[in-house]
C-alpha cells in the first residue's frame, strides 16, 4: 500500500460536474452525413453535465469512426441549445438514441437522465 495523505477541503472551481460515458457501436449500424461526407461511427463519447441547481444534461457527443474512403475521423455534436438549458432542436433521432444508450450506462453508476 502506498503511503498517501490528503489535506484540505475540495471545492469545485465552478458549480458544474462532468461525466463522460463511452459507447461502442456495432459497425455499420449508424451512418452520419455532414457536408456530403459519410461517417460510420464505431465509438461515441457522450458528455453529461450537472449544474448544482439543475438536472443532468447531455452536453455533447463525439463520434469516432471511418469515412467511406477509410479515413479515421471524429465528429462532435453539441446537444444543448444556445441558452444551455435544454436539448438542441433539429438533431436526428439516431443521435438521441446513442445518448440514451450512454445514459443507460450512466444510470448504472448513479446518473439519471431522461432523453428529450
Amino acid at each position: 500500500m502506498h503511503d498517501l495523505t490528503a489535506t484540505g477541503t475540495p471545492a469545485l472551481a465552478n458549480d458544474q460536474i462532468c461525466i463522460e460515458v463511452d459507447a461502442f457501436l456495432k459497425e455499420g449500424t449508424l451512418t452520419l452525413t455532414k457536408g456530403g461526407q459519410d461517417l460510420r461511427p464505431i465509438h461515441a463519447l457522450v458528455k453529461f453535465v450537472f449544474a448544482h441547481d439543475g438536472p443532468w444534461l447531455a452536453d455533447e457527443v463525439t463520434f469516432g469512426g471511418k469515412t467511406s474512403d477509410g479515413k479515421s475521423v471524429e465528429l462532435t455534436v453539441d446537444l444543448l441549445n444556445d441558452s444551455f438549458d435544454g436539448p438542441r432542436a433539429g438533431l436526428p433521432d439516431p443521435i438521441w438514441e446513442v445518448v440514451a444508450i450512454a445514459a443507460t450506462s450512466a444510470g448504472d453508476i448513479g446518473i439519471t437522465y431522461t432523453s428529450p
